[in-house]
């Protein structure tokens, strides 16, 4: 697993050892932390093998693979921030796309087949029709991260076309939120959180003074924009489920798309007054213009996952919220 200390890599190692697999973690630690590998030990009773490396050194990656003889790759590693990525476009093409191809040239040279890629729904930009399904046609990126997802599909796609002994599957996440029930993993945001859910939490433990709601003239029941919000436990065995079903196929190359979400969208003012609720916490907020490049609603259609990767949610919002908060209150 590349980027395995990263917050979805971290709860899919769990979910890894739970379903029979030996994870290995690299990961360069630019955007995680140390911390979380002492986390999975307590949670899982042992340490997990890990390499600090970084996936755009092909000569490291390479002696990875002979070490260890993966039978499979879930590759997370990748920069993330949208706003970042618009002022560092360059960086956002050189890491996100050249560590994939790095990945995608060494498998076939140590004869790994399986590989599960982290994509994203804001290859959807904001859609015509609600739900999305993985054949809704992509749209035009906003921001050169969400174009990274895109042309990273694409690639994974042309190398199995060219009849690469690769089988691979694309897991387009919708908005993962959440931690482990044992609050000893979770997200850790650097700086002023990106997204909506680490900066409620910071609100409630009054790191921050109040928390601004984007928009409330949109075209939705209460105003507020509407995301699929998904606990990260739930995204977490959507990876396993790729791996097993990618285990089973028979064809030398193999690719496909699955939405990985709840089918469910909550709106802005839903999350805070279900957080409240879970919490007894009055979360102070206010109004505020809706921010550029925010899309008005997206939600997953799921079908597709829930009959190819026999894969469904378990978790309410309600439990990610309360998850969330119990790790929160740890750091």
């Amino acid at each position: 697993m590349t980027g395995g200390a990263g917050f979805i890599g971290s709860h899919t190692a769990v979910s890894l050892v739970n379903a029979g697999f030996e994870p290995i973690i690299v990961d360069n630690f630019s955007n995680s932390e140390h911390k979380i590998l002492a986390g999975l030990k307590q949670i899982l009773g042992r340490a997990l093998t890990h390499y600090e490396a970084d996936c755009n050194d092909a000569s490291e990656m390479e002696r990875i693979f002979a070490t260890e003889q993966p039978m499979g790759i879930i590759h997370f590693a990748a920069s993330k921030a949208v706003g970042e990525s618009v002022e560092k476009p360059l960086m956002y093409y050189r890491n996100n796309l050249n560590s994939l191809m790095v990945l995608l040239e060494l498998m076939p040279r140590h004869n790994v087949r399986s590989f599960v890629f982290s994509s994203s729904c804001t290859v959807y930009g904001q859609p015509e029709q609600l739900p999305v399904t993985e054949a809704t046609p992509r749209l035009p990126a906003s921001s050169p991260y969400g174009n990274t997802k895109a042309m990273g599909e694409d690639i994974i796609r042309d190398c199995v076309a060219s009849k690469m002994p690769i089988r691979a599957i694309s897991l387009r996440y919708f908005n993962p939120i959440g931690a482990h029930p044992s609050a000893l993993i979770g997200e850790l945001p650097r700086g002023v959180p990106a997204n909506l859910v680490p900066y409620l939490l910071q609100v409630a433990t009054k790191q921050r003074a109040s928390l601004t709601v984007h928009g409330n003239d949109y075209s939705t029941p209460d105003g507020t924009a509407i995301r699929d919000y998904i606990h990260v436990m739930d995204l977490a065995e959507a990876h396993v489920s790729a791996l097993q079903l990618l285990g089973q196929k028979d064809a030398d190359s193999f690719y496909d798309i699955f939405n990985i979400g709840t089918g469910r969208g909550a709106s802005v003012l839903d999350l805070i007054n279900t957080f409240e609720e879970v919490t007894g916490i009055t979360l102070p907020y206010t109004l505020g213009p809706r921010r550029a490049g925010d899309i008005e609603q997206i939600y997953a259609d799921v079908i597709k996952a829930t009959e190819g990767l026999n894969w469904q949610t378990k978790r309410s919002l309600a439990e990610a919220l309360g998850d969330a908060w119990r790790w929160q209150q740890t750091l």
